[in-house]
Formats: C-alpha cells, structure tokens, sequence
C-alpha cells in the first residue's frame, strides 16, 4: 500500500508533522495543511479547517498535484483551556467548530472518492482527555470525545465500502504545546503516567501509521491510546 496519496491536517508541526515524516518515509505521496506557511519537504497546502471554502481548495490542489487522497489523518486542533465558569462561549465554540466540526467537513470531503475507491483508511487523532476528562477542557475534551462518536458511527456507514476509520488517542506528548507546561505541572502529570514520561511524536506517528496499513486493514472503529498508561480504565 506504499505509494499512496496521504493528507495530513495540521501537519507543520508536531504530532501532525511527525505522522506526515512517518507516511513519507513509508514511501507514500504526502501532503499537508497548514497556516503558518510552507513545510519543508512536503506539498503544503494553506487551509483553515473552519473555513468550507478554503477545505475545498484544500483537496482541489491536492488532487490535481498528487492525486485522489486515500489516507486522510484529521489532526489540526486548537486549546483554549479554563475554567468554566470564566470561559466565554466563544472559546467553547471555537474550539468545537475546529477539532470537532472541522474534522466533519475533512472527513466528507475525502469519503466521497473514497467511496468510488472502494478503499481508504481514515484516521482521528483524539486525545486521553476525551474519555477521562481535564480541568479547564471543558471545551477540548468535548471536542475530543465527540471524534469518537463520529468514528464509530462512520466506521458502520462505510465498512461495506472497505474504508477503516480509527482514533489514535495520545496521552501528553513532547510537542510545543507542553513544552511551555510549569514545570510543577509537567512533574505532576509524569507521576500520574504508569511509564513515567511523555511521548515523543514519533511513537504517537508510528501508531498511526499502522492503523493506515494493509496490516490493520481489518481495525475499525477501534480508539488506540498511546498515553503510557495515563487512560487505563477510562
């Protein structure tokens, strides 16, 4: 199955970027989306994951430069952590419309060749935050869990057509985003970790690019976590 057309969202930097280095050097035809410019070594198309529009000029460039995409990874996300009480309804929505709405309309704008295909492999990236919930994530573990009620019912519309659609779940992750974490914090949650440490982005790329193989090609429906343990039980 190498040589396959891969897109990748959200995939200038982290996690993102390391599944799109994974699938590359698996051989496959890789692009992906980002907002902050040009990725180095991939084709790298501007979108907005909140924008129908820019979506659809998203896949547009890419069919006409690689092909029909046949392995989609929905990874872009946002955070916009507080508490409760104090958070506007702005960050509670803005935070569903990107990982949550955002990741429907790359899903279905990928299906439908997919379909024709009669194969495809289509993979979420959640987070453990999804099942065992976060203080102050309110909004992303909403976000998050809804990906998997989204997986799981698409996983039945479109097994007949023999396309997979999984949830790869990472715990915390060595990225941008925790690098800034107090360190209090980072030891808080490194005690809370069977392993005791984070992931780095390979192991979470890794993960991902198995469900997209033949070798998975009877996995769907399935939420991997690769969080070290931190989800156990949830």
């Amino acid at each position: 199955m190498a040589g396959r057309v891969v897109l990748v969202t959200g995939g200038n930097r982290g996690i993102g970027l390391a599944v799109a280095t994974a699938f590359d050097q698996a051989g496959d035809r890789v692009a992906v989306t980002s907002r902050a410019g040009e990725v180095d070594g991939f084709l790298t198309v501007a979108c907005d994951v909140t924008s129908g529009d820019d979506v659809e000029a998203a896949f547009a460039r890419v069919e006409a430069e690689l092909g029909p995409v046949e392995v989609l990874v929905a990874n872009a996300g946002i955070t916009a952590d507080g508490l409760l009480l104090s958070m506007k309804e702005e960050a509670f929505t803005s935070v569903l419309d990107t990982n949550l709405v955002g990741t429907y309309r790359v899903v279905r704008r990928a299906t439908s060749k997919m379909i024709r295909a009669r194969r495809g492999r289509i993979v979420l990236i959640s987070s453990v935050v999804a099942l065992s919930g976060g203080a102050g994530q309110v909004n992303y573990a909403a976000s998050k869990a809804g990906l998997i009620g989204f997986a799981r019912s698409l996983a039945r519309e479109l097994g007949g057509r023999q396309v997979t659609v999984n949830v790869v779940s990472p715990g915390f992750v060595e990225t941008d985003m925790t690098a800034v974490l107090p360190e209090g914090r980072r030891q808080e949650i490194l005690a809370a970790v069977p392993l005791g440490r984070m992931a780095s982005p390979d192991e979470v790329a890794e993960v991902v690019r198995f469900v997209a193989s033949e070798e998975a090609g009877y996995v769907t429906g399935a939420v991997i976590p690769v969080d070290g343990g931190l989800g156990m039980g949830h």
